[in-house]
């Protein structure tokens, strides 16, 4: 398959808009407009929610991997670096879960707390690799610009910048666009207005020039199945995020219906 047909959406915003619930339902709309179509989850935020949100156990990371082949070539291994990242390459594809109309990746924890310089960079080979298998792959972001700094996601086509009411939710989405333009290679970029106390408040959120895709108000139930860790597939059809994402879908040219 080209790469270059491939439609790549990027979720990311500040901590705590609801950026994973978010992802976890542009998943379930892809799969009920596409079902012909292959496509990927991939949990790109260590906090690995994505997989809760769609039901999905998690038993081996990309990270993983990546600590198994590094751990070979520190085994005094006398493999080139071109040979280990081939077998890294190859041994991605362990780290997919295949399900019923799509399939999920989970990049995993850093080492340690607080550096994600190797997950990032590793990332970025993945969702290249990844890429060229899938029609639609949906990322959902570490919380705030970090791995847009990284360029990580420098092959996005999509750019969902996610707000909630506040004034620091636009200004990091502001943020991230600045660095975005800079960095990352993407063809339409739009905002979701998540988790309003009221649809009176649209007035009073400033995206500056950014176009706004969808206002969601807070939504009762979807913070019950947050709480229950339940998969988004079992949310109504009406409820407020699946209206919402399909509407943002529908605005960004993703979907017609």
């Amino acid at each position: 398959m080209n790469q270059e047909k491939t439609k790549i959406l990027a979720v990311a915003g500040k901590g705590g808009v609801g950026k994973t619930s978010i992802a976890a339902t542009l998943v379930r709309l892809l799969v009920q407009s596409f079902p012909d179509k292959r496509i990927l989850a991939i949990d790109a935020d260590p906090a690995v929610g994505l997989s809760t949100a769609l039901g999905i156990e998690v038993e081996c990371t990309v990270d993983d991997i990546r600590k198994q082949v590094v751990a070979a070539a520190e085994d005094g291994d006398n493999k080139t670096a071109i040979e280990l990242l081939g077998e890294a390459r190859y041994r991605i594809f362990d780290a997919l879960v295949e399900t019923d109309g799509f399939s999920f990746i989970a990049i995993g924890r850093p080492e340690s707390a607080g550096c994600y310089c190797k997950v990032n960079s590793y990332l970025k080979e993945v969702i290249s690799i990844l890429a060229e298998n899938f029609d639609y792959v949906v990322i959902d972001g570490e919380a705030g610009i970090e791995q847009i700094n990284r360029r990580v996601m420098e092959k996005v086509t999509h750019l969902l910048l996610i707000t909630d009411s506040s004034k620091k939710g636009t200004q990091v989405i502001g943020t991230i666009r600045k660095v975005a333009d800079e960095l990352v290679m993407y063809e339409r970029i739009g905002v979701i207005a998540n988790r309003l106390p009221s649809l009176d408040v649209k007035g009073l959120i400033d995206t500056g020039d950014l176009p706004v895709l969808a206002y969601i108000p807070s939504d009762a139930s979807l913070a019950e199945f947050d709480l229950k860790g339940e998969n988004v597939f079992y949310l109504p059809e009406d409820a407020a995020i699946v209206q919402g994402v399909r509407q943002a879908l529908r605005e960004i040219g993703v979907t017609e219906e």
